[in-house]
């Protein structure tokens, strides 16, 4: 690997490994320039789709600190370089694939921790983040109303116990007389 040109090559796929929060490996045999160009605009714009050389790309995850894709570098490869919601990504892959069946997912990278095909299908499954997050809002102000009336509940029954007692006592007064 003496040449620049290599050296550039691997240097610039480990920034890329190293500034994304995801990659997913793919083999594209069989698919055209077009169905290509189709599924890097289904990513969403977070997310590049590299075909790539496995030799390079497999120095180039090692120097990022990535070793678990070793064994997928075979046949014609390509990498999803995730810096948004890899859920996104996931399902753009996923549904790509669905209509595609030369699109073979190998595995992935998701925060430094290997995926297999099997589970980057089942990221593809899971609601983005944004939905996820207006879910778990939701729960949150539905627990704070609970909460809420809880607190209100207390003085008022605090209130209604005074003055069940006092009237008790009250009518103990009037009939000891």
């Amino acid at each position: 690997m003496a040449r620049p040109d290599k050296a550039a090559a691997v240097a610039e796929l480990t920034d890329k490994f190293r500034s994304s929060n995801a990659a997913v490996l793919t083999e594209y045999r069989g698919l055209t320039v077009a169905q290509l160009k189709t599924l890097r605009r289904s990513l969403g714009e977070n997310a590049t789709y590299a075909v790539v050389k496995n030799t390079l790309t497999k120095i180039a995850a090692n120097e990022a600190g990535i070793s678990t894709l070793d064994d997928l570098f075979a046949g014609p490869s390509a990498v999803a370089f995730v810096t948004g919601d890899p859920v996104e990504a996931a399902k753009g892959l996923r549904d790509f694939a669905k209509d595609n069946p030369a699109l073979v997912i190998k595995g992935g990278v998701l925060d430094g921790k290997a995926m297999s095909a099997d589970e980057i299908k089942q990221l593809a499954d899971l609601e983005s983040r944004e939905v996820l997050l207006a879910k778990l809002a939701g729960a949150l102000k539905g627990k704070q109303s609970q909460a809420a009336s809880l607190f209100q509940a207390l003085p008022t029954k605090f209130v209604r116990t005074a003055e069940a007692l006092r009237a008790k006592k009250a009518d103990e007064q009037g009939g000891a007389e």
